[in-house]
């Protein structure tokens, strides 16, 4: 996303005190990422606008209980699935981060959701001079992509008829199909769609 040029919040000094066991743990890990210890405290209190952490669970903001796992192994998992079962899929993590925009008042802030996504590792928030999103194609197959940012974006269904075994001999379901998602060739290690675009003016707005 672009760079938040407006004024600099107002911050607040807050004291913890940790064991001695989790400050050398710290010490390890701002060696390790090349950063201070204050940034690295930082970044992992900045996951509470993303995640709760109970004692031995992790919660989204709408009380779903949450798992880690590879990228890869999502990935892998996802490709075996039929493309019916990718636009299934990809509407259905959709609709999971429209519910927790609306229950923060969100669902209609563009920059608000890819900057969810992007910070719980589904996608990077990268944006070309046009403002259209670019997602990496590691992500996931290209239907469930077209589904999940369909959902995210249109909050609505993305038609589970475009796949290509409907489409396949449909000339004008395929029409309609190209006509609506409108992919875009800006990288070829990305997938881009017109529809999938930061409006300006959402933008303009979270930077004020």
């Amino acid at each position: 996303m672009s760079k938040n040029n407006g004024p600099k919040r107002p911050t607040k000094v807050i004291t913890i005190r940790i064991d001695e066991e989790l400050n050398d743990h710290l010490d390890k890990m701002n060696k390790r990422l090349g950063i201070t210890k204050t940034s690295l405290i930082k970044l992992y209190l900045g996951l509470s606008k993303y995640l709760v952490k109970q004692k031995s669970t992790l919660q989204s903001l709408n009380d779903r209980d949450l798992v880690v796992v590879k990228r890869s192994f999502l990935r892998n998992l996802i490709d075996r699935m039929d493309e019916s079962e990718q636009l299934s899929f990809g509407d259905k993590l959709g609709v999971f981060i429209n519910d927790i925009a609306r229950i923060y008042g969100k669902q209609e802030d563009i920059p608000y959701k890819v900057d969810f996504c992007d910070n719980l590792g589904y996608l990077s928030s990268i944006l070309d001079d046009d403002n259209n999103l670019l997602v990496v194609k590691k992500f996931g197959p290209k239907k469930f992509v077209e589904a999940f940012l369909w959902r995210l974006f249109e909050q609505k269904e993305l038609d589970p008829n475009y796949i290509e075994e409907e489409m396949k001999g449909n000339k004008s379901l395929r029409q309609k199909y190209r006509s609506q998602i409108q992919e875009l060739d800006i990288s070829s290690s990305h997938y881009s769609y017109e529809f999938a675009k930061i409006p300006e003016n959402s933008k303009e707005k979270k930077n004020s």
